[in-house]
């Protein structure tokens, strides 16, 4: 049979795993416990002899459906999901390096990651931030001790775009983990397997999901590393299908250990969500373009942020590799200008920390988000105190455009 397209795989994702009673969505699945008419297969199950469910916290059905979705999308091996995108990134970190060990990291990255990873210094994992739209910079990082590079597709608010292809060629000639965070792109505009990534994360609270009802996030295998080499791999799950160690050992120390399980609801609010996302986010890069080029032309903004313009430094680069350039834009106002009495006069636009939502929202950057980063370390990213980030929805382009208009007036 013929592969489908993208949505037509992700619509009948729930029936063709053939569901009770044949439901078209997969149900909610509260249950946190499993039994077993015979006692032996319990056992087969939590030694992994055996396919089958054994406690909530590890898996559940609800929760396998969206996982098998988010794989299919990333054209992947395996997928797990996490109660948000930051748990996802901190069970690759934790479970899959070690004291001693190196990483590199993209300076340009999403304020929690990055404060994460300052976190992962205080226990002896030492972390290089480059400039990750130079692959040349990354390689200029690797050590000896180096294990793993870590990138955004595109970076949050400044939307710098990361030399995707080059990066992952060097860490597959290097040996070194390739983790790419896909969620301002999503799946449907970008594949980062692709490039070569190793590990793809997506925020799934985000356009996955789509409609800021609930929290999620996930880890992918694009089945592309050789985990038979990596040392970090422990014994214990150093057997059967090799493909499958890494994604493995995640799973077990990121869920079963540290307990950052995604919730039958949420798992299934993101499912239903993840439907529509191409229709969505084809409208929002829509919408996005119409205004970051509006926003471009006036003369009381300063500066626009969207690889969408020809002036953005790295479009070129952002035509090669995406399906369109995102949803995202951000903007820095005149200074005469204060970026809170302009966000106040927004009526269509919505004052809100989130993005990827069906509704377009907008947020002060320098003093939210990025707030406890302090001058300096914003300054090192191009983040001024003026700039405001947009996650543009999917509303009727002109009521935006007044929005804009009025505003600015």
């Amino acid at each position: 049979m013929a592969r489908k397209g993208f949505i037509t795989t992700n619509l009948h994702s729930d029936r063709r795993g053939e569901p009770e009673h044949g439901v078209l969505h997969k149900p909610v699945h509260p249950s946190v416990a499993y039994g077993y008419s015979d006692a032996r297969d319990l056992a087969a199950v939590f030694q992994g002899k055996r396919a089958g469910y054994n406690y909530g916290r590890q898996m559940n059905p609800t929760v396998t459906a969206l996982q098998d979705r988010i794989t299919a999308m990333e054209d992947g091996l395996a997928t797990i999901a996490f109660a948000t995108g930051m748990a996802g990134i901190a069970a690759i970190m934790l479970t899959l390096l070690r004291q001693g060990d190196h990483f590199i990291a993209s300076s340009f990255l999403f304020g929690n990651t990055n404060s994460f990873f300052g976190t992962l210094q205080n226990f002896g994992i030492e972390v290089t931030f480059v400039d990750a739209t130079k692959a040349s910079e990354v390689e200029s990082a690797i050590r000896e001790n180096t294990r793993l590079v870590f990138v955004e597709t595109i970076a949050n608010p400044v939307t710098q775009v990361a030399d995707l292809a080059n990066i992952g060629q060097l860490c597959q000639q290097r040996g070194l983990i390739y983790c790419v965070d896909n969620t301002m792109t999503s799946p449907h505009l970008f594949q980062p397997k692709s490039v070569g990534a190793s590990l793809v994360i997506n925020s799934l609270t985000k356009y996955i999901g789509g409609h800021g009802n609930a929290l999620g996030g996930s880890v992918t295998d694009t089945g592309l590393f050789n985990w038979e080499s990596y040392d970090n791999i422990v014994d214990t799950y150093r057997k059967g299908d090799k493909t499958l160690w890494g994604i493995t050992q995640i799973r077990k120390k990121g869920l079963r250990d540290m307990g950052a399980s995604l919730g039958p609801e949420a798992a299934h609010h993101l499912a239903v969500g993840s439907e529509t996302l191409t229709l969505r986010m084809d409208k929002a890069c829509q919408n996005a373009l119409v205004l970051a080029e509006f926003c471009e032309n006036h003369p009381r903004v300063s500066r626009v942020y969207y690889p969408g313009l020809t002036s953005h430094p790295q479009h070129e680069l952002a035509s090669t590799l995406f399906g369109n350039f995102g949803a995202i834009f951000s903007l820095d106002l005149d200074a005469q200008l204060d970026c809170f009495d302009f966000l106040n006069k927004l009526d269509v636009v919505i004052a809100s920390s989130n993005l990827g939502d069906t509704r377009t929202l907008a947020i002060p950057v320098a003093h939210t988000i990025f707030y406890e980063m302090g001058p300096e370390r914003r300054a090192s990213m191009g983040i001024g105190d003026s700039m405001i980030r947009f996650s543009v929805g999917i509303e009727n382009t002109e009521d935006l455009l007044q929005d804009f208009e009025q505003a600015l007036a």
